[in-house]
């Protein structure tokens, strides 16, 4: 059994662990930053391949003492990555420092590069280069309070990068972080959805690829470990495997939920209907200000990410006019991600969960209203 940790936004950890559960993945604890889960190198893959809420998966190779600097290089070098990595191959390491001894990250990822490529010189006589931007093999090691934890990281970039998204609109919303915001608002994959303020359509294309079933990891991407030394022939049918399992899942279209992108952007609308394209799913995409949206029949979910701190003609508040179309669709449920409290605020009726989660650097709240 190897240890692998899923990385996750802020407040999205549970989310990402009841999507991990859904996989039936085993051994999961949800943590600051992210789940652990176990299984072997091949679940690591999957999970790679199915999660939509998961940043990175990482697998923990090592856990030593890392009191100072020599003790950290002594832990690398006793360990032995030559099932992954060889000196064809390039190299990356980045590194995170909290509450101990080492409180320089540069400082801890250098050393550990040294100690890698020193032992590639003793075993191979050669070493592998550095390349920040795109290596072959990335490792990451944590040292938090004198304790050091390395991983590799098996996604290669970052695992909101689904291959659907070719360009997009001012401040998108992240993939991961739609996907997340979808469970935690509750959404049953049934009722209808809405987002009326689609911006590039990225909530409602992952709510009807999370409705469809239709894996992340079939939208064409790569990963970091078929890279690795490691990725041989029965790796690379493991992987296919995972395709194909996956694929036996996907509902058909007539099967899906409608689901809506609405903006009053005319420009956003067409974006948003190139990418939902390119994803393979059918969102309904229509230019239309979101205050004269009448609603679904039957009632549905309304999910969005509106823009804040607006003000229209004579010093009105478009959140406030917001909430008044909203507080007119009746037997909707209505979540919002909201970087201030004015929203809430309008609605005249009160909120029905409040979940704290962070966009980037920015704490948010995600709002959801019975009305």
């Amino acid at each position: 059994m190897s240890e692998f940790f899923a990385t996750a936004a802020k407040g999205t950890e549970g989310a990402l662990r009841d999507e991990l559960r859904e996989h039936r993945f085993r051994e999961i604890r949800a943590d600051r930053g992210g789940v652990h889960f176990g299984g072997s190198l091949e679940e690591g893959m999957r999970a790679c391949f199915e999660s939509r809420i998961a940043m990175r998966i990482l697998w923990r190779r090592a856990s030593f003492d890392a009191k100072d600097g020599d003790q950290l290089y002594e832990g690398v070098r006793a360990l032995d990555l030559s099932d992954v990595l060889d000196p064809k191959r390039s190299l990356s390491v980045t590194a995170t420092v909290k509450h101990g001894a080492l409180t320089h990250s540069n400082f801890v990822s250098q050393k550990t590069k040294d100690a890698i490529v020193d032992t590639q010189r003793e075993r191979f006589g050669k070493r592998s280069d550095v390349d920040r931007d795109d290596a072959d093999v990335r490792v990451a090691v944590h040292v938090v309070r004198d304790k050091a934890e390395l991983y590799l990281d098996l996604a290669g970039e970052a695992l909101h990068k689904r291959g659907y998204r070719s360009e997009a609109r001012e401040a998108p919303i992240k993939e991961t972080l739609a996907a997340a915001m979808l469970r935690l608002a509750g959404w049953d994959r049934v009722r209808p959805l809405v987002d009326p303020l689609c911006g590039s359509g990225t909530i409602a294309i992952e709510a009807l690829l999370w409705a469809r079933r239709i894996a992340p990891g079939s939208l064409g991407r790569k990963y970091g470990f078929q890279r690795w030394l490691s990725h041989d022939a029965s790796k690379k049918d493991a992987l296919i495997e995972i395709r194909e399992y996956a694929a036996s899942r996907v509902l058909p279209e007539h099967e899906a939920p409608s689901v809506m992108a609405l903006d009053i952007d005319g420009q956003a609308v067409n974006l948003a209907r190139k990418l939902a394209k390119q994803a393979g799913v059918a969102v309904r995409c229509e230019r239309l200000d979101a205050r004269d949206f009448l609603g679904t029949d039957p009632a549905g979910h309304i999910v969005t990410n509106p823009p804040y701190g607006i003000r229209l003609e004579r010093g009105e508040s478009f959140d406030r006019l917001l909430a008044k179309g909203f507080s007119e669709l009746k037997g909707h449920r209505i979540s919002a991600i909201c970087q201030d409290r004015e929203l809430a605020k309008a609605m005249p009726v009160k909120a029905v969960q409040e979940h704290a989660l962070w966009n980037g650097d920015l704490e948010c709240r995600l709002y959801s209203w019975e009305v």
